[in-house]
Parts: C-alpha cells; structure tokens; sequence
C-alpha cells in the first residue's frame, strides 16, 4: 500500500526531511515503525525504540497498534515540552 510519512522537529532535522510518499506492507503503526528503523542511520537512530516518539494516523494521535490503511498519513514527531 502506498501511504504519506511526515516527520516533524528533531525527526525531521536529522532524517533531512519531512514528508515522502512510501510502499509498505506493515499492517500497523508498529511494523511501519520497525521497518523504517531498518533503513538505519538517522531513521534508526530517531525512531529507536529506545526514544520517545509520538505517531499520529490520520491526524488522530495514536498507538503502535493502530491499523495502517492504503492511503494513510502517519506522522512521526517527539514528544512537545513547554517552559
């Protein structure tokens, strides 16, 4: 299936940008996650499950077990902190 991934902040800052279109065949935010860490460098540094990351589909927030739709936007970003 073919989806959108955005990536926002510090993602966005070490992957080199904030949008692309991929081909998948996760099934859910979880193995979408597993197979960009795959890719290594920053994706396996950034979306680590070490890091704390927040996902979104469809502009909802949600979890890693959330279901993965042809068509879907899926966004990566870090958690937000205020002062």
């Amino acid at each position: 299936m073919k989806i959108t991934v955005k990536y926002f902040a510090s993602i966005r800052e070490a992957i080199g940008h904030s949008t692309e279109q991929r081909m998948t065949s996760a099934t859910s935010l979880a193995d979408l996650r597993t197979e960009l860490i795959a890719l290594g460098g920053a994706y396996a540094e950034m979306l680590s499950r070490d890091r704390a990351v927040r996902l979104a589909l469809n502009q909802v927030m949600s979890d890693e077990s959330a279901a993965l739709v042809d068509g879907a936007e899926v966004a990566f970003f870090p958690p937000v902190t205020g002062g």
